[in-house]
């Protein structure tokens, strides 16, 4: 988001030089800068004790493919506070490990998205209203069921196969 006026006061903003950083929308009557923000999101590869994967289809994002666990990071959160939310809440499964993977830029939506492989154990999905359907999948051949054309989930998934 670009701002041009400043969310506190209302104020037309002015372009500052702010160092390093260049010119910048800059609010005289707050005397603060106000850079671009964007949206930060987790995204999660869930994976099994039998090297399967979460896989989730939900339509809102597409009828073709499956994707990942993600989700938009709440104020207060840490990515990881995050990511064992987000998988508690679309799957239903406590994960037992998070670990950072990757972040990705997903330009569409201008936002960051911050990947984890999570550890979790075999079980039942108990999916959230956001989810059509969810299955566990090997690792491998989730790579054949998720957009092929720089994905993120694509890429996290990628990534879990080159390094374990």
């Amino acid at each position: 988001m670009h701002f041009k006026f400043c969310p506190d006061c209302g104020a037309k903003l002015t372009e500052k030089e702010m160092g390093d950083e260049g010119m910048v929308p800059f609010c005289e009557s707050c005397d603060r800068p106000l850079f671009d923000m964007f949206s930060t999101c987790i995204i999660a590869l869930a994976v099994n004790e039998y090297d399967e994967a979460a896989l989730l289809r939900q339509g809102y994002i597409s009828d073709k493919y499956y994707n990942l666990i993600s989700g938009y990071m709440k104020p207060g959160e840490t990515a990881e506070l995050s990511t064992e939310r987000e998988v508690y809440e679309e799957i239903g499964i406590k994960p037992d490990s998070i670990a950072f993977a990757e972040t990705y830029w997903f330009g569409k939506k201008d936002m960051l998205m911050i990947g984890f492989i999570c550890r979790v154990k075999k079980a039942e999905f108990k999916l959230s209203k956001e989810v059509d359907s969810a299955e566990w999948v090997n690792v491998k051949d989730a790579l054949s069921l998720v957009h092929p054309n720089g994905s993120i989930s694509y890429s996290l998934i990628k990534k879990y196969i080159d390094t374990h």
